[in-house]
């Protein structure tokens, strides 16, 4: 009696069950990577507005220069006394919330 007949194909039928997930695993993983890149790029293009914006820059300029680092990002910006704020948000790569940064200069400072 050989044991060895029993268990023909039941590799392969557990690598069919394992590849999916392994796949799965590795996509989620390389866009969560690419969620981080574009956070810092969004975290850089607020200050950058921001900056741009507390030197007296019109709103079409600010939009230009996040523009240069994130395409397609939108940008709001808002101003409380002399502290200039600009939001920047994009959709994430992966189903997830949008994803935003915000950064705050004071107007007309050094």
């Amino acid at each position: 009696m050989t044991v060895r007949g029993d268990q023909r194909g039941s590799v392969t039928a557990e690598f069919a069950v394992v590849v999916p997930a392994v796949v799965l695993v590795v996509l989620l993983c390389v866009g969560l990577l690419m969620a981080s890149g574009l956070q810092i790029r969004l975290e850089q293009a607020a200050a950058q507005g921001a900056r741009l914006a507390a030197r007296g820059e019109t709103e079409e300029r600010v939009r230009t220069g996040v523009a240069a680092l994130v395409n397609g990002a939108g940008v709001a910006l808002s101003r409380d006394d002399d502290i200039v704020c600009v939001e920047v948000t994009t959709a994430a790569p992966l189903p997830l919330a949008p994803l935003r940064a915000r950064g705050c200069s004071l107007a007309g400072g050094l």
